[in-house]
């Protein structure tokens, strides 16, 4: 088999030759010394060679010989992508490429997809269907069409004239910063604008752009003798660390399940793994260590990085470890209640993240305890994570049915998206609660935690469980995350209750953080305040005491976009902080429950204070406004807020309620940048 050379690969592809080098160098001089427009000449060793192109010829799904000249023929011009199926980045672009092939048809310009993978025709023209291309993709054979235009990556664009000259070669526009960091903005639009110059007869202004993204493997490398491979050393570090979300059908962009993925990958792997962005896990060691902890050692970590830097060698298949099985049903056993949305939610290709709450009667007629809740997306690809609450209010239930209602008088149309079940409520459930009501003996409504990838269901600690009461709604918030193609979902709820009796009910308490607060913060909100717009070190805290023993399980920091550090740390009565939880390096992307793998035992008086450190700067690549500007407390995803959900169980008879844990909040301190 071929080993594939990988020290300076980016993804789904090997290290540019020195060629290759010496190509990127050379386009560079080229553009300022050739006046924009003017066609990069293909007789150049190591450029564009249309000649070439105009020789090949690609089977389509019934393995019938399509010939470039047939594409080009009667065509003004063609538009060649190459994409990857298992390319996010190119995966990304569909639905901005179908919308170009339809407007540029009429000007009698072509649109031509090749892939240049492993994929058969057959799977290549099915996921061509699947991501509605409107043109055809075909499978570049050997690389041929690549090669002849000295194609680097996915996605690539080339505008091939009539007379063979390439007008435009590189990036689809500036929608990406980096392979795999998107932009808040697209601000150029390098294919349509050449295509519009192209039509217009006008030249090119930027005729030719450095592409990034996946990389087009070609270049093999002899195995060093000595070196880590990927059967005996890698293999196993990607099945107990990475595949259970980089698996076909699963959460991750990609798969790593086979040598030439994991070599595609390997750079970023290292990259990736090095600054512990990878395997998701955002808390550094403290006092207190948590359950499924993900960091990798440093051996492993020595691993992945010394064999990408010595070009991903696959070494022998014989040291393979067996494949990994991963459970395709319920990880604990059937669980006792299974709740399932009645239709199919359709997320639409492109756009912000969709937040859909979704209800379910529970239909049960006395109290439950949940010990266990299990989630199975019904498409792993778009569910980015669940947070679960239960309802006795009614009030999710009537906003459901009104959104039913709606539909029902006016049907959407048949490719219509972001439509089904629930209805859209971003960062909340869409409906309020008095705060008295919680305060009351049995609260109306309660939280059965939450899910994102990679968290395994298990058992709550023996004689704890989440209350379930008659009556009651699940109440699903789902974010989703849209990679590029129309998306189907109807996910499974599965709650397991308790087989013996439960004697601490399993609740929790939160801290607060305040933002500044002056006459500039105004709404529902106000009292907890704003971050100013430019301040890229805003620092905002809060605490709050408790006022009865409780035992903590685990705890949840929360932010939003422009957050960048979190920290919460506990102080027993006349005692000193302590660390609870650190996350140097917030991601909005990768929030979870942190369970403690020891139960901490916490006496009334017991301080719990969060810091937490935003950046609402232009410098800032999650800031969704640009320019900067004040940022509410609120719910909305592009508003901000602070908070640290500690849950925690007491005794029986100890207060108000066993369903709540009295505390108090104390004096919010606000550091502004520099003291």
């Amino acid at each position: 088999m071929k080993v594939l050379h990988r020290r300076h690969c980016m993804p789904l592809g090997t290290r540019c030759m020195t060629q290759l080098h010496a190509l990127i160098r050379c386009v560079a001089l080229w553009s300022l010394l050739v006046p924009a427009g003017f066609a990069v000449a293909e007789d150049k060793k190591g450029l564009p060679d249309t000649a070439a192109l105009a020789k090949t010829s690609f089977r389509d799904v019934a393995e019938k010989k399509v010939a470039w000249t047939e594409l080009a023929k009667d065509r003004a011009a063609v538009v060649v992508v190459f994409l990857s199926f298992d390319c996010p980045m190119s995966n990304g672009y569909s639905t901005l490429l179908t919308e170009l092939a339809k407007t540029y048809a009429e000007k009698k310009i072509a649109f031509v997809g090749l892939c240049p993978c492993d994929d058969d025709v057959a799977t290549i023209a099915k996921l061509t269907a699947e991501y509605r291309l409107n043109f055809p993709v075909f499978k570049d054979d050997k690389l041929a069409a690549a090669n002849a235009l000295q194609a680097t990556h996915t996605p690539m664009a080339f505008v091939i004239d009539a007379q063979g000259s390439v007008r435009y070669q590189g990036l689809i526009d500036n929608r990406y910063a980096a392979r795999l960091k998107e932009n808040q903005r697209t601000t150029e639009h390098y294919l349509k604008d050449a295509l519009d110059a192209f039509v217009g007869g006008s030249p090119v202004k930027i005729a030719a752009t450095k592409p990034f993204g996946c990389h087009i493997v070609r270049e093999e490398k002899r195995v060093a003798a000595g070196a880590f491979t990927y059967h005996r050393d890698v293999a196993p570090i990607l099945q107990n660390r990475c595949q259970s979300c980089h698996r076909p059908g699963e959460v991750g962009p990609f798969s790593l399940m086979t040598y030439k993925q994991a070599s595609n990958w390997a750079d970023d792997i290292k990259e990736y793994t090095q600054n512990r962005r990878m395997p998701p896990w955002k808390p550094v060691p403290s006092a207190y260590s948590f359950s499924g902890e993900r960091r990798l050692s440093d051996r492993e970590l020595e691993v992945l990085a010394k064999w990408a830097d010595d070009g991903a060698p696959e070494g022998d298949p014989k040291d393979a470890p067996p494949t990994k099985k991963f459970e395709d049903g319920w990880q604990l056993g059937k669980p006792d209640l299974i709740l399932t949305p009645n239709e199919d939610f359709v997320l639409g290709a492109t756009g912000k993240d969709h937040f859909r709450v979704i209800v379910m009667s529970t239909g049960l007629t006395e109290d439950k305890y949940v010990t266990a809740i299990e989630i199975r997306p019904g498409n792993p690809r778009v569910v980015h994570h669940t947070l679960n609450f239960w309802d006795t209010t009614g009030s999710a239930r009537a906003r459901q049915q009104e959104e039913h209602e709606k539909r029902v008088k006016n049907p959407p149309a048949p490719d219509a998206v972001d439509v089904g079940p629930g209805y859209a409520s971003a960062m909340g459930l869409g409906f309020q609660i008095r705060p008295q009501d919680l305060m009351s003996g049995k609260p109306p409504i309660g939280t059965l935690a939450g899910w994102a990838p990679g968290i395994m269901p298990k058992e709550l600690p023996a004689g704890t469980g989440y209350y379930l009461p008659k009556n009651s709604d699940l109440v699903v918030q789902m974010h989703y995350h849209r990679n590029g193609r129309v998306e189907r979902d109807r996910t499974q709820f599965g709650l397991y209750f308790a087989k013996k009796p439960v004697e601490k009910p399993m609740t929790g308490v939160v801290v607060t953080g305040r933002f500044k607060t002056d006459a500039k913060a105004t709404g529902r909100f106000a009292a907890l305040g704003y971050i100013p717009a430019g301040d890229d070190h805003f620092t905002a805290r809060g605490a709050m005491v408790t006022m009865e023993d409780c035992v903590v399980h685990a705890v949840t920091p929360h932010m939003h976009l422009l957050g960048k550090a979190v920290k919460i740390t506990m102080t027993p009565p006349n005692g000193k902080p302590e660390v609870l939880i650190n996350i140097p390096e917030w991601d909005y992307n990768w929030q979870e429950t942190y369970f403690l793998k020891q139960s901490i035992p916490v006496k009334a008086g017991t301080r719990f204070d969060i810091e937490a450190v935003f950046d609402n700067s232009a410098k800032n690549p999650n800031n969704p406004s640009s320019p900067p500007i004040d940022v509410t407390f609120g719910e909305q995803t592009t508003n901000e807020m602070l908070f640290g959900f500690v849950a925690a169980t007491k005794d029986r008879g100890v207060g108000l309620s066993p369903y709540i844990i009295l505390f108090r909040p104390v004096g919010d301190a606000i550091r502004p940048k520099g003291n």
